[in-house]
């Protein structure tokens, strides 16, 4: 866990000039050989070689994925504006005073709020520490933000611990915030700066301030003029429904009626309902209400209405979301909440055309934004792990000294899949 000794990024009695010493010279090891050698932690051995399998450089930049307008909306709409307040209060004075910065970001490691000293945020601006970019471990390689939302647990980052070698400079610790009511991550906050944030404080400190702003959460209730209802379907077998402030864990079939039903809430005929849900186009009506009976029973009689079949209050449902945001071209934002297809064991006619539907909307923003780092989240993640499209175009996008690692990848899907991607085929011998 965090709390532990090993977690604390400077061992208490150690010479911080030595220790930055010793982990240069280590760094440089890693990225020349792959070994990991003393006195480098697990927790940063561990990270190091994540960013090695993502093929993150350690001379790599920060991309700013959302600006303006963009970043606005996003901001305004986040859970965690609801709590800025709190991390300003609890964070904001300190960080000024002593000349360090605190930041707020996304599940996905992507800065929402960048806020302290301005000499530091001048300096930070020109790491790309800024609101808009990217920072998750795929981008920016080992940093506290974007390494606390990667596992999930606070953390703390000093000096040559980071695997950006401009990012060496500076040192931070960041914890993971989560919804207090369905656990799910919301995002990270950081304290950054120089040497002394190395100490054990910093990182029980901003532990601190991510309970503080779980338990505000807790206290504040579903956000005004929100739906009451929420539904988790991508990435998962079996969905999560938080409704009336309980979390029901779905069977299967029920996972896909409340699917169905959050994609039409206009509601559907019985027989919409069956040619969704039953590929044996033999299943009757009785079948059908048998499922619904069942469902009212573990939802609650208030949810469920009939003739037609609908939810009786609005139903925000990942999938429903992720679709807007592609709908509206807000690439980056779609990709941060989309953490996988959509009930991909489900075989029911009209949760198969969704999941295509959604899949297909998201590959094709994705090749046409071309982003690095996006194209890196997707086919590190096991549902684009032989995506030998998505593959060439990382590789595309790649500076041509990085690619052929990439360019492997894509030669060994076509060995399996065959034929030759045009990538591999204009890329002759690199």
């Amino acid at each position: 866990m965090a709390s532990d000794a090993a977690a604390v990024a400077l061992p208490g009695g150690a010479d911080p000039v030595e220790r930055s010493r010793l982990l240069r010279r280590a760094h440089a090891v890693f990225t020349a050989e792959g070994r990991v050698v003393a006195p480098v932690r697990t927790a940063i051995a561990k990270s190091w070689r994540r960013c090695a399998r993502a093929r993150v450089s350690p001379e790599c930049s920060a991309r700013v994925e959302l600006r303006d307008a963009d970043l606005h909306a996003y901001r305004e709409q986040h859970p965690l504006a609801r709590v800025m307040p709190v991390f300003r209060d609890l964070v904001g004075a300190f960080a000024a005073h002593e000349r360090h910065l605190f930041a707020v970001c996304d599940a996905r490691g992507s800065l929402l709020w960048v806020e302290g000293d301005s000499g530091t945020l001048d300096r930070a601006a020109g790491l790309g520490f800024v609101p808009g970019a990217r920072w998750a471990e795929t981008a920016m390689g080992t940093n506290a933000p974007g390494t606390a939302v990667a596992v999930g647990e606070a953390v703390q980052v000093f000096g040559a611990e980071h695997f950006s070698r401009s990012v060496h400079p500076w040192t931070c610790a960041a914890a993971p915030v989560r919804d207090p009511r369905t656990g799910r991550l919301l995002g990270a906050v950081d304290i950054t700066g120089g040497d002394g944030l190395a100490h054990p404080h910093s990182l029980a400190f901003v532990q601190a301030v991510a309970r503080a702003a779980e338990s505000q959460l807790a206290l504040l209730g579903p956000a005004a003029g929100s739906p009451p209802d929420r539904l988790q379907a991508l990435g998962r077998d079996e969905a999560l429904l938080v409704c009336a402030g309980r979390t029901h864990r779905l069977g299967r079939r029920h996972s896909e009626i409340m699917v169905l039903l959050a994609h039409h809430p206009e509601g559907l005929s019985g027989d919409e309902l069956l040619i969704a849900l039953y590929e044996d186009e033999h299943a009757s009506a009785v079948t059908l209400r048998a499922e619904l009976s069942r469902l009212r029973a573990l939802v609650g009689p208030d949810v469920l209405r009939s003739r037609p079949y609908r939810t009786a209050a609005p139903l925000a449902a990942d999938s429903v979301s992720v679709c807007r945001l592609l709908a509206t071209g807000a690439t980056s934002a779609a990709l941060a909440e989309y953490p996988g297809p959509l009930l991909p064991a489900s075989a029911a006619p009209g949760i198969v055309r969704l999941r295509r539907r959604i899949e297909d909307q998201a590959r094709a923003a994705l090749l046409a934004r071309a982003d690095v780092g996006l194209l890196t989240d997707w086919v590190c993640a096991p549902w684009g792990a032989d995506d030998p499209e998505v593959w060439a175009a990382l590789a595309a996008a790649l500076p041509p000294g990085a690619r052929p690692a990439a360019l492997a990848r894509v030669r060994a899907l076509d060995a399996e899949l065959g034929g030759a991607h045009p990538a591999v085929r204009a890329s002759g011998s690199d």
